[in-house]
């Protein structure tokens, strides 16, 4: 989740974008910091503007391990470690045991009953799901430029399908049944996605490159990392309301909750967290809607995200395909950023149809009255979903120690 990474096309897990239009796009900049600490998960705090937050805990120590020369042994023992209750390995440095022994508990107001309810929703939902944090919110990434530049500047934008398989990862630990349970993955991948988001804070600024075309000194502030989470779950749910989909109150608490805690458990304050969807879309307002723009290095990152998914399946996963359900999901301004062609045939079906379709799967029409398109978009649901989230599992999440080559 965080500001480093994100998905391309989410192929195997993770998503896509592309920009463009550079000429037509003003200046984007988040709004001033109004969003009361009141309704968050923690219910008060200092309000401190995000954007000069970081990682109070987990910068200074990764900093630390990357001078000392250890991130190297560091990540090789950490290959090991891959269950939420699996004893941390021996030989790790002293205050990166300690940390990781702390940072690994969940937090008091975690809560099993409405983790047991996300599973039942995730299991129900599973193919939306995929395709929306593929083409929504993968897609997004490329257009909030803060993300696009440090995961463009950062290691892993020199080997995107590399980058956006660990990324999809999250996406896939976090609607598995046991996502937050000893026996799960979620709390493991979050953790080195934290230790990774440390060390990018760290490299990023000695790259003069990123140096030259960022607008801000550290990467990844806590409003950055809310500024991605929001294009996660809060555009997922925004999405399943407009195609109405019919999802009880409990289910949308529970869904909402295992996305609290995945922000607690990559570092986030409580006190930045919001406590319900009404806090949540209020907060996106602020911090997400208004940044979003195109820039060259979303623009690259977005035109391999479409070839990624592409040369994976040349059929219905095609670059026009992908890029006409990405101007479907996302409108016109973001697909024309993204330079994203019309196509006669899929634009206007996907339009048409799309409604009618979701509504057919739900029951709240009767399927044999169902158009064959119907049959095509779910076949593209299927296979989006596998396309996006199979690559996941064989991940190895590491802490990088250089920028991206010159």
């Amino acid at each position: 989740m965080a500001d480093v990474s994100r998905r391309k096309v989410l192929m195997a897990g993770g998503a896509v974008g592309a920009l463009g239009a550079l000429g037509a796009a003003m200046p984007a900049q988040a709004l001033p910091w109004t969003w009361s600490p009141e309704g968050s998960v923690a219910g008060a705090g200092a309000g401190e503007d995000p954007r000069w937050v970081w990682d109070a805990e987990a910068d200074p120590l990764v900093a630390s391990l990357l001078e000392r020369g250890e991130v190297p042994r560091v990540n090789e023992l950490l290959r090991t470690w891959t269950k939420n209750g699996q004893p941390l390995p021996a030989g790790l440095p002293a205050d990166l045991r300690d940390f990781m022994e702390e940072a690994r508990r969940l937090p008091s107001w975690a809560d099993e009953a409405k983790l047991a309810t996300a599973v039942a929703f995730n299991e129900k939902r599973g193919l939306y799901l995929g395709l929306l944090y593929g083409l929504a919110s993968g897609m997004m990434s490329t257009v909030i430029p803060k993300e696009a530049r440090a995961v463009y500047y950062s290691k892993g934008g020199a080997d995107m399908k590399d980058r956006i398989s660990k990324t999809a990862k999250l996406g896939y630990d976090i609607g598995s049944r046991n996502a937050y349970r000893p026996d799960g993955e979620m709390i493991v991948t979050c953790l080195k996605t934290r230790l990774v988001h440390a060390a990018v804070r760290h490299l990023l600024p000695q790259s003069p490159r990123w140096a030259d075309a960022a607008d801000e000194e550290i990467p990844i502030s806590q409003r950055d990392m809310m500024v991605t989470w929001h294009s996660l779950p809060t555009t997922v749910m925004k999405k399943l309301t407009a195609w109405k989909v019919p999802i009880p109150a409990a289910d949308s608490a529970a869904f909402l909750h295992s996305w609290q805690l995945s922000a607690h458990m990559l570092g986030v304050k409580d006190e930045y967290i919001p406590a319900s969807w009404d806090e949540a879309n209020a907060q996106a307002e602020q911090v997400l809607d208004p940044v979003l723009a195109p820039t060259p290095e979303g623009i690259e990152l977005a035109d391999i995200l479409l070839g990624l998914g592409s040369e994976v399946d040349g059929g219905l996963l095609s670059r026009p395909v992908l890029g006409s359900f990405t101007r479907f999901m996302l409108g016109d301004q973001i697909a024309e950023w993204l330079k994203i062609p019309r196509e006669p045939l899929w634009d206007p079906l996907l339009k048409a149809s799309w409604g009618p379709f979701v509504a057919v799967r739900e029951g709240l029409l009767p399927f044999p009255l169902a158009p064959k398109a119907y049959w095509t978009f779910d076949e593209f649901l299927r296979r989006a979903t596998l396309l996006f989230l199979s690559e996941a599992r064989p991940i190895s999440i590491e802490i990088p120690v250089a920028n991206r080559p010159s």
